[in-house]
């Protein structure tokens, strides 16, 4: 008898071309294969994805292989790599998900031990609860701010009723819910030590009326949300959405959330990054942070560029100036030897 996953593999291998579409969705399909640049939906062609076979064994539909990096495994793989899920449970649940598959009588199980409030295991509990933001309210919230295309993004997640404590609010009095937008905030090589909560407004589907209507919990400093792999180059700025503008304008640059000026100044950038490009808010603090940070890797051998927005910050660009132009004022600050590659979409 087949296990669970591979049950849900096979079913997965006969949805191949769909499975593709809906979590490799900036790739294409040439002839029997699905080929994109890789399992975070890069734009691109290293890795490709057989469509046709049978559903196991050689020649499988669903097999998949990154010809740059050399990682391989079935549908199920590239899901869990796709999202970043780290468990067996939640691949399988994502996977269910997408077949439109009931969830099995979950096993009793003892109770568990609340997490101290804001920190990291809190934060780690808060990420497994969230889902991906697909067809959901953190999807169209993003959408109205320019940001298309984040669906699959792994490090983005919604929860539809997210605690939020008021800052005057009694100790006994219980917590409100709303509907919030997750990013993970990582260490360098992936693991979580962190979440960001953006509290969204279900009815009109911009920021609900909080204040703070953003939050962070777990340990953050030195670390960021991070979008994309790619050696020896990479983005960090402040915002989440700064960056996520960053990244739509300069085709498939990684990038990292560092979520406020101090924590910029204090990001610990990974060891193979040689090209670290720094968005920097048009205020005192965005200033102040590229300043800390330029002395504290001055030692190093990165080479550090300031990007500059036209405006107060690069999501303001791109709402009030549009994708063209953003690119127009970002091509003479790029080194020459990225603008090929970071300014390909204008040419697509």
């Amino acid at each position: 008898m087949d296990s669970p996953a591979a049950d849900l593999s096979q079913k997965l291998s006969r949805k191949a071309e769909a499975v593709c579409r809906k979590y490799l969705f900036n790739g294409r399909k040439h002839g029997n294969y699905w080929v994109v640049g890789d399992v975070d939906n890069t734009p691109g062609s290293s890795l490709y994805v057989r469509l046709t076979g049978p559903t196991r064994g050689k020649g499988a539909a669903g097999k998949w292989t990154d010809a740059a990096t050399g990682k391989h495994g079935d549908l199920l793989d590239l899901i869990a790599a796709n999202l970043n899920l780290s468990t067996l449970r939640d691949t399988l649940e994502e996977a269910r998900r997408f077949l439109s598959r009931p969830r099995p009588e979950p096993p009793a199980r003892q109770r568990q031990e609340p997490a101290p409030q804001g920190s990291p295991e809190a934060a780690r509990r808060l990420w497994a609860m969230g889902r991906p933001i697909a067809r959901t309210l953190a999807e169209r919230y993003l959408s109205a701010r320019g940001l298309e295309g984040l669906g699959s993004v792994s490090a983005l997640r919604f929860h539809p009723n997210c605690y939020y404590w008021r800052e005057d609010s009694d100790a006994n009095e219980p917590p409100e819910a709303w509907p919030a937008l997750l990013a993970k905030v990582t260490d360098s090589t992936g693991t979580l030590t962190g979440v960001h909560r953006t509290w969204l407004d279900p009815q009109t589907a911009k920021k609900a009326p909080l204040d703070p209507n953003r939050k962070a919990m777990g340990n953050l400093l030195g670390y960021a949300v991070r979008i994309g792999s790619q050696p020896e180059i990479l983005a960090v700025g402040e915002g989440l959405e700064t960056m996520l503008s960053v990244r739509l304008a300069l085709a498939g640059l990684p990038i990292a959330a560092a979520l406020s000026g101090n924590h910029l100044a204090a990001f610990d950038p990974p060891a193979d990054v040689r090209r670290l490009y720094v968005a920097i808010d048009n205020d005192d603090a965005g200033q102040a942070a590229f300043g800390t940070l330029i002395h504290r890797l001055e030692d190093s051998d990165l080479h550090l560029v300031p990007l500059r927005p036209m405006l107060d910050d690069f999501n303001g660009d791109l709402r009030r100036r549009g994708i063209d132009e953003m690119r127009s004022h970002l091509r003479p600050q790029l080194l020459p030897v990225d603008v090929p590659n970071l300014l390909a979409a204008e040419t697509d």
